[in-house]
């Protein structure tokens, strides 16, 4: 990563960014950010993951901009679409959606060398009323631990809030999985963990982006990964969401690159076009 595209690292080796970076992260943010908005469209029962997988392609070169995904070790699709009980990390496939169905679709793109890395929950026809409460909790304790960032305050405090909501609501938190720095590279430090104490961790600074991207299930919060090294599936088949923004640390707060344009991000208002 060329040094300047950051002030400085912290002794945990998170990269502090310049304001001037910010214009880039935003970027990035709000074209991934579109492609979800208009991905919807493609998501119905009959559809197949695989397809979906190919708009979001054609969605993201058609931008002028690079999928992250394609080729990220050895991965060779535009996002990852999970459903059902997969957690995370679902390849794309030729198995079609069925009524009830509910996917995550997550989906990196890079735009003139910034990263912008975002996931959130569609339906196949209607949920049921435990698919739809598990949805909605889950972009709720996302949006808590969002309400916690600026300078100060740690990372520990975010997992926090998350893990409080989420099991005051009796869901479980995935332990195995978590949100990571970001910026001019996919993945760096530091691990931002869903659960945990409060005051714990490195200390939130400005200038510091990463994402936050709680996982929840229904069930236990056991985990598995499948043969095919990537497919991560709760290990009692329960059912499983997740909700992703890409964030960065201001003076005074918090700015989320990844807001929908058309304010679809929250479940309660997907419906909006």
């Amino acid at each position: 990563m060329d040094q300047d595209c950051y002030v400085r690292q912290t002794q945990d080796g998170i990269f502090i960014h310049r304001l001037e970076d910010f214009a880039g992260m935003r970027k990035a943010g709000v074209l991934a950010a579109n492609i979800l908005d208009a991905v919807g469209d493609y998501i119905f029962v009959g559809q197949t993951t695989s397809e979906i997988d190919r708009q979001i392609d054609r969605m993201i070169r058609a931008a002028g901009a690079t999928p992250a995904t394609i080729g990220y070790r050895g991965y060779q699709h535009a996002s990852c679409i999970s459903v059902n009980h997969v957690i995370c990390h679902g390849i794309p496939s030729e198995k079609i959606l069925r009524p009830g169905d509910i996917l995550n679709i997550d989906v990196t793109v890079i735009v003139d060398g910034w990263y912008g890395d975002t996931s959130r929950m569609y339906v196949a026809g209607n949920p049921s009323r435990k698919a739809e409460r598990l949805i909605q909790i889950t972009h709720d304790a996302l949006m808590k631990g969002i309400e916690v960032v600026k300078p100060g305050k740690t990372f520990g405090d975010i997992g926090h809030a998350i893990q409080a909501h989420a099991e005051a609501e009796r869901v479980s938190v995935v332990r195995e999985y978590c949100g990571h720095g970001l910026g001019r590279i996919f993945h760096g430090k530091p691990n931002v963990l869903h659960f945990g104490p409060p005051n714990s961790g490195p200390v939130l600074e400005t200038g510091m982006f990463f994402t936050i991207e709680p996982m929840l299930n229904l069930g236990k919060p056991q985990t598995k990964l499948l043969s095919d090294a990537w497919t991560v599936v709760t290990r009692d088949k329960s059912l499983s969401a997740q909700f992703e923004h890409s964030v960065g640390v201001t003076e005074d707060g918090v700015e989320i690159f990844t807001l929908s344009p058309n304010d679809k991000f929250d479940p309660k208002n997907s419906s909006k076009t």
